[in-house]
């Protein structure tokens, strides 16, 4: 059966405790008792002669004669003499509470012991009435070998540890009940940091992952419980906005991408309908839905190929590791720009050679979409500038222009896919909306990282930092 930790706490601790007190209880008894039986044995020793007196003993007592230790009998002590070999009662007498005989009397077997003359023997007998006897046995020296028996009830000494024994078991009950009831009260009290934490955590598991535990202090171990707790909590907490977030990209991406296939699609399907329905019967129509039919196509390829770079990207599959002149990559996208636009200036600056390590063709696909991407979102007389040096170990790499720039907080979105800070551009001007995503998902497999910067006197800077080759770290 289960039990709580309260009453196993509780139980323990009266366990311990009941247990103590029997042991003490135990040893004061004991104590008591030796003490009384040896007091007694005192007692009838120093009886001895008085005895031997009252029962008319002659010749010579050895420890003090007749007499000499006067009447200090106990009540209800019995003296008895019997001859040497023990079969034979001579005389005996007793001693009641006002100097009668005693009512009972110890019943001795015979014959009686002796151990010789001065030496007593002690046992321990019933007595007439059911009661128990201490008694003394001696050969008497100088009264011709007799033994002396000399006997005193246990009544008193029995009495006093019957009356301590139930002393020490209502003292014991009290103790332990005492003990039971405060016990609980402060394990109570110690345990309740704990309750709170229960209410807490069925407050979390309900969904409320903004809750703490209390306490939480490094004082005491529940407190320290609660740090770790709480600790923990945190990084449970933040997994799972990580998690709504990742869901929430991962919802709208998906979303994005299907909205970005449906438009091929849509048109595929319409210029096919059109060759269907008789485009056939005009050479032209039929040239341009052909021309469009292709241009689609092509165009959908493109974006399903993009995002399974970005897949495998996202999976972390290795890419080509090689030494790379990214100033060679940067003058062939310049002279791309140039061919693509002619009457807009592009120039390179800098380094004219940089030799990074990694993939070729994913390194100039980078550089290639942030040069095509200056040239669509800026005016055609825009210059671009393509900065290439070194900084801190690093090879950095710059796409300039000067046009009308980022919408004010988009410059940490503009690498999402699908992400156009103008909501309003035709796609067909735009591209997909994957260059950029490509972008930051290349430069990360590549251990680098890419910002979007404002740049100063109006337009944007995209800055690639790339780690180089030990050999060329200055």
């Amino acid at each position: 059966m289960t039990r709580s930790l309260r009453a196993r706490l509780l139980a323990g601790l009266v366990l311990l405790v009941a247990f103590g007190l029997l042991i003490s209880s135990a040893a004061t008894y004991l104590a008591l008792q030796t003490f009384l039986g040896q007091r007694l044995q005192d007692q009838l020793t120093g009886d001895r002669s008085a005895a031997l007196l009252a029962l008319g003993a002659t010749g010579n007592f050895g420890r003090g004669g007749p007499g000499q230790g006067g009447p200090q009998f106990l009540p209800g002590t019995y003296a008895a003499l019997y001859s040497p070999d023990g079969l034979t009662l001579l005389r005996e007498t007793g001693f009641g509470p006002d100097s009668s005989a005693p009512s009972s009397q110890p019943v001795l077997a015979a014959p009686v012991p002796h151990a010789g003359a001065d030496v007593a023997v002690w046992a321990t007998v019933r007595g007439s009435e059911g009661d128990r006897f201490l008694v003394r046995y001696e050969a008497v020296d100088g009264a011709g070998g007799e033994i002396l028996v000399l006997a005193a009830p246990l009544t008193e000494e029995e009495s006093t540890l019957g009356q301590l024994l139930l002393l020490e078991a209502l003292i014991g009950t009290g103790v332990l009940i005492g003990l039971a009831l405060l016990a609980w009260r402060i394990i109570g009290i110690g345990l309740r940091p704990l309750e709170r934490m229960g209410e807490t955590a069925k407050a979390i598991a309900g969904g409320d992952l903004s809750r703490r535990v209390e306490p939480a202090t490094p004082q005491t171990e529940i407190g320290r419980l609660g740090l770790a707790l709480n600790a923990m909590l945190a990084r449970i907490e933040d997994s799972f906005d990580r998690k709504t977030e990742v869901e929430r990209q991962l919802r709208r991406f998906v979303a994005d991408a299907s909205h970005e296939l449906r438009t091929p699609l849509t048109s595929i399907r319409g210029y096919a309908e059109m060759l269907r329905r008789g485009a056939a019967e005009s050479p032209e129509d039929a040239a341009k839905a052909r021309r469009r039919i292709e241009e689609e196509a092509v165009r959908m390829s493109v974006l399903v190929d993009e995002l399974l770079l970005l897949a495998r990207l996202d999976q972390g599959r290795p890419l080509e590791r090689e030494e790379v002149d990214l100033g060679g990559i940067a003058r062939d996208a310049c002279d791309d720009g140039r061919a693509v636009a002619p009457r807009r200036k592009i120039t390179l600056q800098g380094e004219k050679k940089l030799v990074v390590t990694g993939d070729e063709l994913r390194l100039r696909q980078v550089v290639s979409n942030l040069v095509r991407n200056a040239i669509i979102h800026t005016p055609p007389a825009t210059p671009v500038e393509v900065r290439l040096e070194t900084a801190d170990g690093h090879a950095v790499l710059s796409v300039v222009d000067h046009g009308p720039g980022l919408p004010k907080g988009e410059e940490g979105r503009v690498f999402e896919a699908f992400h156009r800070a103008d909501p309003g551009r035709s796609r067909d001007r735009g591209g997909s909306g994957l260059g950029l995503s490509i972008v930051a998902a290349v430069v990360a497999a590549h251990d680098g990282t890419v910002q979007a910067l404002t740049t100063a006197g109006g337009g944007a800077t995209f800055r690639i930092d790339l780690p180089l080759p030990d050999a060329n770290r200055s």
